[in-house]
């Protein structure tokens, strides 16, 4: 019987793959999480508080970021606030679905990127930093669910974020909701 191999490379990829697209056990991917947003909401800004626009600008010049480093730009780096946030003012559907696509084709891209190495890279320095693109790459996996999370947040602290037209139709417990049953 043929022993399964799998490549710590490829864990990574897949675990990279379910934050980004599904399919993880933590709850709604970031694509799950952004994809009935509409631009009001994205852009929706509260004292203190990064936008969702601003969050999914954010993920975006990261995984910019990590694609630099793999590419052997020893030099790239993000140095502002502009840079690091964007310069968003209102958003209207062109620019969210623009924010969007950026940030699935700088997934892609990473994907991409990531299709022809093996272990031995994990353990190479990235260029520019003391670290390994094992740390890098579990770093921006843990980015991506810290700011889902917020994202999250954001979602339900906005007026009508809710799927529910009517909040008398909305479960009181996600135990009691019919997704779940009577088995709860």
């Amino acid at each position: 019987m043929e022993e399964l191999q799998t490549k710590e490379i490829d864990r990574i990829k897949t675990l990279l793959n379910a934050a980004f697209h599904g399919g993880s056990w933590h709850g709604p991917s970031v694509l799950e999480n952004v994809k009935d947003i509409k631009p009001k909401i994205a852009g929706a800004r509260q004292k203190g508080i990064h936008t969702i626009a601003e969050l999914v600008y954010h993920m975006t010049t990261w995984r910019i970021f990590v694609l630099k480093k793999i590419q052997g730009e020893a030099d790239f780096d993000i140095k502002t606030e502009k840079q690091n946030w964007g310069n968003l003012k209102e958003i209207d559907e062109f620019e969210w679905e623009t924010l969007q696509m950026e940030l699935t084709l700088s997934h892609d891209e990473l994907m991409n990127s990531l299709e022809e190495k093996d272990d031995s890279f994990l353990l190479e320095i990235v260029p520019g930093s003391e670290y390994d693109f094992y740390t890098l790459l579990h770093g921006i996996i843990n980015h991506d669910l810290y700011h889902n999370g917020q994202i999250g947040i954001l979602k339900k602290m906005a007026p009508k974020a809710s799927k529910f037209d009517d909040e008398e139709d909305a479960p009181s417990s996600r135990y009691f909701s019919d997704e779940f049953g009577d088995e709860y």
